[in-house]
């Protein structure tokens, strides 16, 4: 693949990536919005009324969507660009993101990662987003599923990071392209392995990159 090709490639899943967030505030949080805001009219109509009461449940039912929307946005929040990543590195990040998904999801997540530690921010940032990313295709393959998370320094001064998972299988794969074009452009290696039952993606960057 040439240069230009990698670029388009990844210039096209930032875009779909872009796509899918816009899909997601547009059909989550935009929406509840509008219907928070059409309760509080219809609260208002029923005090302009004198009906008390129907006006105090309106505002009840309300006030839990408003509290879910912002649950809703505060995990889309922490999703993008988690606090916990920037102020303590990789390593609490991750163990941030599976305790997230466990109580927001009941996924179950195994994390493994000794080798998260001492890496450059630019090479944290990258693989958090990876992970991340991989860990969310396993679930929407199977939302039941079994996550198993790694990350490892190489040998070499490189490190490894791996998302296993007991979902069913991605055939297309397209699924993958993506973040191949991510990992290519960090000059790292990708392996998709088939398993019996599920998928396991193995990532290699090398020393130069770990360290940026």
């Amino acid at each position: 693949m040439s240069e230009a090709e990698r670029l388009e490639g990844l210039i096209a899943a930032e875009q779909d990536e872009r796509r899918r967030l816009a899909l997601f505030l547009h059909d989550g949080p935009v929406q509840d919005l509008s219907g928070i805001a059409l309760m509080l009219d219809a609260a208002l109509h029923a005090l302009e009324e004198g009906d008390v009461g129907e006006a105090a449940r309106i505002v009840e039912t309300a006030l839990e969507r408003h509290r879910a929307t912002i649950r809703e946005l505060r995990n889309l929040s922490f999703v993008l660009e988690p606090v916990v990543l920037r102020d303590q590195g990789l390593g609490p990040a991750l163990q941030a993101l599976a305790e997230q998904l466990a109580e927001s999801h009941g996924v179950r997540i195994e994390l493994a990662a000794n080798g998260a530690g001492n890496l450059g921010e630019t090479a944290q940032i990258a693989l958090y987003t990876i992970l991340r990313e991989l860990v969310e295709q396993a679930m929407r393959r199977d939302p039941a599923v079994r996550i198993e998370m790694a990350v490892s320094r190489t040998d070499n001064g490189g490190v490894t990071a791996s998302v296993g998972d007991d979902a069913v299988r991605e055939r297309r794969r397209r699924s993958f392209e993506a973040i191949e074009e991510r990992v290519k452009a960090l000059h790292g290696e990708i392996e998709v392995t088939a398993l019996e039952r599920g998928t396991r993606v193995r990532i290699t960057l090398p020393p130069y990159v770990a360290e940026r």
